[in-house]
């Protein structure tokens, strides 16, 4: 598990190798292991024996985190308390044996695994593109609680590390020394390990910043009026922009401001203590659920059809050089992917490589990728305005404009161009992918891929599967998500597919508030209170009413005479009558004003006069349920066939609030007892459209599962 290996010059490389584990993650047994490897390195230092250490790992990832399964079953706060003491205890030690300890960091080095590196004296890594780093705990309702924080407190300054924690990346190796975490980066592991050794020997005292008599945090501490009045702004800050709605982000701010104002050891205390009080949260175990446990069922692949050889894209093909186009093409490139952009006229074509290669640039100067990468990706996108061009693509990627008859053309002349194995996608929003496949001779192998904007920022795809879509087709599409690093949902075609589906429902629900005579402002403000990205009439306007109706026209048309009309259609209806259409040309429930923002319009109250009567958790539970039930629905007629992707789905599909766990765990958060009697409420009160679906009587809750 821990292999100890003392070289001539009185060195030992500590490496890390889990048996039965691809990674290495900090649990219970190498917390165990390191007890007699730590009195071994105290015995060889009291002796003399020893000049320093240098910690690496025999996998392709150095320390990949924490115990996510002991964290997520954890539930008794003394146990939780004791436990992460102990492991804080062993970073003491190894922090101080007044001797320098290096982290040679081989591979990705995550969570907890980078609390350990903050741990040593100075951290190396190697020049590789697939290293990530980082303290991601944020993304599940966590802080770093194992002294993250505060060491890093300590390198940073309080401003820059919350930022660090809040944003939670993943950061590149190149990100991760701009950042300053990370200290040097080497050629080759054998060069790392080189000089590792000789940093070693040109440093032969060990000893942290917050160990240094007199030693002070960078920029100061919540001591310093200045610092202190920087932190009350970030507070605030934190309040706009939470809403109260995770609490592990004021946890940060609180750790860093009280942490500030003690010595290392007590801070480390006041650190463990808030870190116990969130992992015993609802909003935690939530998060850990669906962010962490349903995404890597779903990544690794529990809903892929199977019997179907791994697909590996090396070429891909889009159709349509524009906003969308471009941006699927980088995700391809940066993936290693050789990328074909076509468009009607090699000029366009053209224009859209100049976008890839100024969105590439835009990486560099963030320092998400290195000048010679760019270089290298610059070289495999190529313009065209041939279909021909595609005829060594895996893959071709339909990405024009919102045209059923255009989107079957451009299909059409790109499929007959395509082998026998490659596979023909539409990105489509709306219109039906089997529709799309009746304009090819192969509708078998073609299928919806839904890209959601802006595409480098989301972190899912919906596939697609048409009628006549074959599950080798889905497969490949599955195989296609991963490999450009997204999540993969897989969905039955029909109106909306899932994510627009549902979203409808939000913003429908938060018209027919309006029309009740909820005011616009209020229905809004609660909405983001909620935790979600946007109020309803403002997503409403972004997407288009005409859009919006369109999806409540075709969930007519499939359900026949069972449709009932939301009583919000008929708003919708009147503002387009009257030109307020929404979308990017047009005004809806929002006006632009000169100073180019948008706000509100103010004729909203002389069409739908505003009654200030109104409960905001009503609000509230109304907007949340609505999506729910519709969730529920689309499990029930297998829209969508796991809570996994159920949950997931919702809140990287269109933001349902993570604290929540998804919109399937939302029942769990609620309680099934009581949100059954609440849903009766508001149908009693509201109509059938808050009716439950028989499915819900069906699933297990405390756990995701396959719909069968």
């Amino acid at each position: 598990m821990i292999r100890y290996l003392k070289d001539k010059d009185g060195i030992v490389v500590l490496t890390l190798d889990m048996e039965g584990r691809q990674h290495n993650v900090l649990n219970h047994k190498i917390i165990e292991a390191f007890v007699p490897v730590m009195e071994q390195l105290k015995l060889d230092a009291a002796k003399g024996l020893l000049k320093g250490v240098i910690v690496t790992s025999a996998k392709r990832t150095f320390l990949n985190g924490g115990d996510l399964d002991y964290l997520y079953e954890a539930v008794d706060p003394e146990e939780i308390f004791v436990f992460t003491e102990k492991v804080k205890k062993l970073l003491r030690d190894m922090e101080r044996p007044g001797l320098p300890v290096v982290s040679a960091m081989n591979g990705s080095t995550l969570g907890l695994g980078f609390e350990f590196a903050l741990a040593t004296h100075y951290r190396l890594t190697v020049d590789n593109a697939e290293i990530k780093m980082g303290l991601p705990q944020t993304r599940l309702g966590l802080i770093p609680g194992n002294g993250g924080m505060i060491r890093l407190m300590w390198t940073l300054g309080i401003e820059k590390a919350f930022k660090v924690a809040e944003e939670a990346k993943y950061y590149n190796v190149h990100e991760a020394k701009k950042v300053g975490i990370v200290d040097k980066i080497l050629d080759s592991e054998a060069e790392m390990m080189e000089y590792a050794k000789k940093w070693i020997l040109e440093n032969p005292k060990g000893i942290q910043s917050w160990d240094k008599p007199g030693g002070k945090i960078p920029g100061g501490s919540t001591h310093e009026p200045g610092m202190a009045q920087k932190v009350s702004l970030l507070a605030a800050q934190v309040a706009k922009k939470y809403k109260q709605k995770y609490p592990a982000i004021q946890v940060l701010l609180n750790v860093l401001s009280e942490g500030s104002k003690v010595d290392f050891d007590t801070a480390s205390k006041i650190e463990t203590r808030y870190f116990t009080e969130l992992l015993v949260s609802k909003t935690c175990k939530n998060m850990m659920k669906t962010l962490w446990f349903d995404a890597h069922e779903i990544f690794g692949g529990c809903n892929r059809p199977q019997g179907f050889s791994k697909f590996r894209p090396r070429r891909v093909g889009i159709i349509g050089a524009g906003v969308m186009g471009t941006a699927i093409a980088v995700e391809c490139l940066i993936n290693g992917m050789e990328v074909v952009l076509k468009d009607v006229s090699s000029l366009i074509a053209e224009r859209g490589v100049d976008l890839v290669k100024e969105r590439l640039l835009e990486m560099e100067a963030e320092g998400l990728i290195t000048k010679s990468f760019r270089v290298d990706l610059e070289q495999g996108v190529i313009a065209t305005e041939d279909s021909k061009a595609f005829r060594k693509c895996d893959i071709v990627i339909e990405a024009v404009f919102e045209n059923q008859h255009l989107k079957s053309q451009v299909v059409q002349e790109a499929a007959q161009e395509l082998d026998d194995y490659a596979v023909m996608a539409s990105n489509t929003i709306s219109i039906p992918i089997t529709k799309l496949g009746q304009s090819i001779e192969m509708p078998d192998r073609f299928v919806g891929l839904h890209f959601f904007a802006p595409v480098d920022r989301t972190e899912m795809v919906e596939i697609v599967k048409g009628k006549h879509t074959s599950e080798e087709t889905v497969a490949k599409a599955f195989d296609f998500v991963k490999a450009i690093k997204k999540y993969p949902i897989i969905v039955k075609d029909g109106w909306g597919f899932y994510v627009s589906r549902v979203r409808n429902t939000y913003l429908l629900e938060g018209v027919s508030l309006l029309m009740e005579g909820c005011p616009a402002s209020m229905i809004e403000n609660v909405a983001k209170g909620t935790g979600m990205p946007s109020g309803p009439l403002a997503l409403a306007d972004k997407l288009s009413l005409e859009l919006v109706l369109k999806y409540e026209k075709q969930a007519a048309e499939l359900y026949g005479p069972k449709y009932i009309q939301h009583p919000a259609v008929n708003v919708i209806e009147q503002m387009l009558e009257m030109d307020r259409k929404g979308g990017k040309e047009y005004d809806g429930f929002y006006s632009m004003h000169s100073n180019n923002q948008k706000r509100l319009w103010e004729g909203l109250q002389d069409h739908f006069a505003p009654d200030l009567a109104f409960d905001p958790i009503d609000i509230e539970e109304r907007l949340l349920i609505a999506q729910v039930i519709e969730v529920l629905w689309c499990l029930q007629e297998k829209v969508i066939s796991s809570v996994e992707e159920a949950n997931l789905g919702s809140i990287y599909g269109w933001g349902f609030p993570a604290s929540k766990g998804g919109a399937v765990q939302f029942i769990n958060d609620y309680g099934k007892e009581d949100f059954v009697d609440r849903c009766k409420e508001l149908e009693e009160k509201y109509g059938p459209r808050f009716s439950i679906p028989s499915i819900l009587f069906k699933l297990q809750l405390e756990k995701a599962e396959k719909v069968d």
